[in-house]
């Protein structure tokens, strides 16, 4: 079959990152008389806000992932690279890639996210991983169901500590994967052991501030801490971590033993400032103008997470997947506009809908400013919101029929061990 005709002299956008905000401005794109070039280091789209069921074996990795060819195939104008950015010389207006494949562009869009802090102590790393890709979910879905298997040996010397849970970082990152710990312990798993009742199994979520989900406002904190609770999470706050072993977690000058420990409390920008050449902005992140265009760069934007945004009020815009997409859905917009009709866009203007965080059955919290929102109907509007957010309708299909025979049944059906870890007896 033929393909449609691309012209080469067409302005040639390249987007680096495929993202919430990369993919929204490639889409917007798509059939426009430009060409576009999409480079990320992975075939697929990732859709993070439920990586965290992955990790705990409510969901499998094709369910929140797309391959990005698929997602974009429909636009003919619109080429995708597997390959990682080494290089942006922006004079001659060149990316150098991994695969020793040199771009020229007319446009460069960076949109390549944020990756987990350590806060300097990257050691701990091996022993608490995060959770914001597909692997680090398969190494924590892994360690999880392995603890519970080694804790039903009879030579399972250090049992409380196999079944001891520590999440570090009291955010919405922390919060869902301790809720959905929880939730894995006491229903899912409660008839397929013999020697071990995991519903006895100690969830902790560890927390440096003064209370959990500190971005959001305190009566919807306050309802978070208390359905954790009724769930079995023990909230620890006001508990700085000081180190991390093998052997477990000492924070506020207390020892916790656990095998298990995961971390979910910081990001930070990928190195997209210093790609460009540029002195980062506040965290890190690149500096950009109303318009998303990167300050002191011509030519070249930045958004999502990677990008220092600031709102009408002069305060940073959060790193949360619907401000990449609306400023993915903005730049593509405006650079339709302006390459194919001269047109100028207004300034991007973020149009708040809503941040959430989800506990557990019935329970998840909603802020929208003003109004706020708990209990079933924000999980009910939570759950409709992240099915609608999928990049496609088969995704869409595959999640809502899982999530309802987990809900009739309370079954997970992704507990599987793909790298089996093995401790020592009395380690």
């Amino acid at each position: 079959m033929a393909k449609d005709f691309v012209d080469p002299n067409w302005p040639h956008i390249v987007i680096v990152g495929a993202g919430f905000g990369g993919l929204a401005a490639a889409r917007q794109l798509g059939g426009a008389p430009v060409r576009v070039t999409v480079i990320d280091r992975n075939n697929y789209h990732l859709f993070v806000p439920l990586l965290y069921q992955v990790a705990t074996a409510a969901l499998s990795p094709a369910d929140v992932a797309e391959p990005i060819r698929h997602v974009l195939g429909p636009y003919s104008n619109i080429r995708v690279v597997l390959g990682e950015v080494t290089g942006v010389d922006t004079g001659a207006r060149q990316v150098a890639l991994s695969t020793g494949e040199t771009l020229s562009y007319d446009r460069l869009v960076m949109a390549t996210g944020s990756t987990s802090s350590y806060f300097g102590h990257d050691e701990w790393r091996a022993v608490a991983p995060a959770c914001k890709s597909i692997e680090e979910a398969r190494v924590i879905r892994s360690r999880i169901l392995s603890a519970f298997e080694e804790a039903e040996r009879d030579s399972a010397a250090d049992r409380e500590a196999l079944m001891t849970f520590v999440v570090v970082g009291g955010g919405p990152t922390g919060v869902e994967l301790a809720g959905s710990i929880a939730e894995l312990a006491r229903y899912a798993l409660t008839s397929d052991f013999r020697r071990i009742r995991p519903e006895t199994a100690k969830i902790i979520l560890i927390e440096g501030g003064p209370r959990i989900l500190g971005a959001f406002p305190d009566d919807l904190a306050t309802y978070a801490e208390r359905a954790l609770r009724q769930l079995g999470v023990r909230v620890m706050t006001d508990m700085p971590v000081e180190s991390i072993t093998a052997e477990g977690l000492t924070a506020g000058g207390q020892f916790i033993p656990a095998c298990t420990v995961l971390w979910g409390a910081g990001v930070a920008p990928t190195g997209a400032a210093k790609l460009l050449g540029i002195e980062p902005g506040p965290g890190g992140r690149v500096p950009v103008r109303s318009d998303l265009t990167v300050e002191g760069l011509e030519n070249v934007y930045s958004l999502g997470d990677v990008a220092a945004c600031l709102d009408e009020d002069g305060r940073p815009l959060p790193g949360l997947a619907q401000v990449a997409q609306q400023q993915g859905n903005y730049l593509g917009k405006a650079l339709r506009a302006e390459l194919t009709k001269g047109q100028k866009s207004k300034p991007f203007r973020f149009h708040n809908r809503g941040n959430a965080a989800i506990i557990g059955r019935h329970a998840a919290i909603f802020d929208f400013g003003r109004f706020h929102m708990k209990g079933y109907p924000a999980w009910m509007l939570w759950a409709i919101v992240h099915v609608v957010l999928l990049v496609n309708f088969a995704q869409r299909i595959r999640v809502s029929l899982q999530w309802l025979w987990r809900y009739l049944t309370y079954r997970r059906g992704a507990r599987i061990i793909t790298t089996p870890v093995v401790r020592q007896a009395g380690r």
